[in-house]
């Protein structure tokens, strides 16, 4: 991006905007035409020389919470170096901007909080919201993730301390998938919080009230939905961590006609059939053969669950024979059809089956090939759950996907233990490689973050009017395709973090042609899509200023 410097601000006041700042970096032509020389030391040092400076004072950091506040006012004061640092870093970055690190950070949020770096849309605002957007001093907003910070991660209600969660997204969007950082935009809608612990704490930022909910709360997400389009037309909306009951009513009500998409319903599903697809190249197994059972019938399970069968018709069977593989168990049992508890959610894959309510018992009535765990229930894999699985399957597929690390349904190293080094293991929050009988074992992340960069990407260089369940579809197959035979040799089944642009850039490609097969598309698709996709990918290095 080439600036006049006739149309920047200067000395502090430049030092001052993280979108410019390049603290020692500054050229001397830049200091002489920007009135810098004196405001910072005179050795002009490289971005790797900062780089080196930054990670010396990172590492010798005793807590990951202290990692994510110094990369917090990181990204406070020089944006590019934050995201040189997170993009040249990816592996060790993302479990301290995104999970597990992020949920300690969502709730001690108020005592960390040291500059905001988003939007808060509160009930005092009912009326006004679209004026208060046009406070956002950015007007080529592409991507916004917005939560109500009800359901955050496995913690729950978190209230406006869930603002670390769009934060987190919207780093991985530009870490990942090279969306500029000027074109995000993280939204808290705060509506109060259930949580009295919050509401009792006196640092706590949010509104301080229990949760407005009903036609009330409706009508501020509508608002907020209707002012959001208007204020940023280009824009894609991405709804997090909203509680089950509101996740699936918003998804259903503006996908028809709003660039949106939950990215707990559908980005785990994505993340979650690409893991199946890779896995089944290890086992030689069918997707038609499979049967899956769930722990879980939130929005993630159900979410999975939909995609499943969505895989299935595109492979020819019906959609009666497709829900037949997915296998589902909540807090009450397995959901069988006899059951009056259901929601709408549960009904469609409610079993014509007797009901059960032990764990082992169901897995040995079923013999499933493949455990998904997103119930937030810690330990909800047992060893006799993971010994009669692996009984029933020879090389069970174990996904534990619950985030944060504390609520995963099993670990890697228990994964391989217990199924003696059959398992196919995948899980939400990363695991250390396992050494297991002499042969070391690396555990794949099912991390949305291979999933939704890559399809923001696509959404805004096709234009797209809407997101479908197809983009998601083709985002699984193609992340699965990425995934190398020396991958598969380790039990790796997706490739690896540091890889991620490169697969951001794949899936990007590959939503694009499906927004474009669709007649969704308002950009027109080059022939050679990947290089013109590409070279929208913001990259995070100094330009000249002067």
């Amino acid at each position: 991006m080439k600036r006049n410097p006739k149309n920047l601000p200067t000395g502090l006041r430049l030092m001052q905007d993280p979108t410019l700042n390049k603290g020692t970096a500054f050229s001397e032509a830049e200091r002489e035409a920007l009135g810098l020389r004196g405001l910072v030391p005179p050795h002009v040092q490289t971005i790797d020389d900062q780089v080196k400076r930054f990670l010396i004072t990172y590492r010798k950091r005793s807590t990951d919470l202290e990692r994510y506040i110094d990369l917090s006012s990181l990204q406070d004061r020089n944006e590019t170096l934050y995201y040189h640092i997170i993009t040249k870093h990816i592996e060790d970055m993302m479990p301290m901007i995104y999970t597990p690190t992020v949920g300690l950070a969502c709730q001690q949020f108020g005592q960390i909080f040291r500059r905001s770096h988003g939007m808060y849309i509160s009930q005092k605002d009912r009326g006004s919201v679209a004026k208060v957007l046009r406070n956002w001093p950015r007007k080529d907003i592409r991507v916004i993730v917005v939560t109500d910070g009800e359901r955050i991660l496995g913690l729950g209600d978190l209230g406006a301390n869930g603002m670390g969660i769009p934060i987190g997204k919207l780093a991985l969007y530009t870490a990942c998938a090279g969306i500029h950082p000027t074109q995000c935009l993280p939204v808290a809608i705060d509506v109060g919080t259930n949580n009295l612990s919050l509401l009792d704490d006196p640092l706590y930022l949010g509104m301080r009230q229990h949760r407005t909910t009903g036609e009330t709360y409706d009508a501020l997400v509508d608002e907020f939905i209707a002012a959001a389009t208007e204020a940023f037309p280009k824009a894609l909306i991405q709804f997090e961590d909203f509680a089950n009951h509101n996740a699936f009513r918003f998804l259903n009500k503006y996908r028809d006609h709003v660039c949106t998409f939950n990215d707990d319903i559908q980005g785990t599903a994505a993340v979650a059939l690409a893991g199946i697809y890779s896995a089944l190249r290890i086992t030689g197994g069918k997707l038609h053969d499979q049967r899956l059972l769930f722990f879980g019938a939130g929005e993630a399970g159900t979410g999975v669950g939909e995609l499943m069968v969505t895989a299935l018709k595109s492979e020819g069977l019906t959609e009666a024979e497709a829900r037949k593989a997915c296998w589902f168990v909540d807090s009450k049992g397995l959901i069988v059809q006899s059951r009056t508890d259901l929601n709408e959610q549960k009904l469609p894959f409610a079993q014509d089956h007797a009901p059960l309510k032990d764990p082992l018992a169901i897995i040995e009535a079923l013999r499933p090939t493949a455990l998904i765990g997103a119930s937030g229930q810690p330990g909800t894999f047992t060893q006799q759950i993971i010994e009669a699985a692996t009984r029933s399957a020879g090389r069970p597929i174990i996904f534990a996907l619950s985030n944060p690390t504390s609520k995963a349904e099993c670990t890697a190293a228990r994964a391989y233990e217990w199924s003696g080094g059959a398992a196919i293991f995948a899980s939400g929050s990363p695991f250390p490689p396992v050494e297991f009988n002499g042969k070391q074992f690396v555990p794949g992340q099912g991390n949305n973050a291979y999933i939704f960069p890559g399809v923001g990407l696509g959404i805004i260089a096709s234009g797209s009017r809407l997101v479908t369940d197809e983009m998601f579809l083709t985002a699984a197959r193609t992340l699965a395709n990425l995934v190398t035979e020396a991958d598969l040799a380790q039990g790796r089944i997706y490739p690896p973090l540091r890889q991620i642009r490169d697969v951001s850039l794949a899936i990007a490609v590959a939503v694009a042609r499906s927004a474009e097969r669709s007649g969704l598309a308002t950009e027109k698709i080059p022939a050679d899509a990947w290089n013109a996709i590409k070279a929208l990918m913001y990259q995070p290095n100094y330009v000249s200023l002067a």
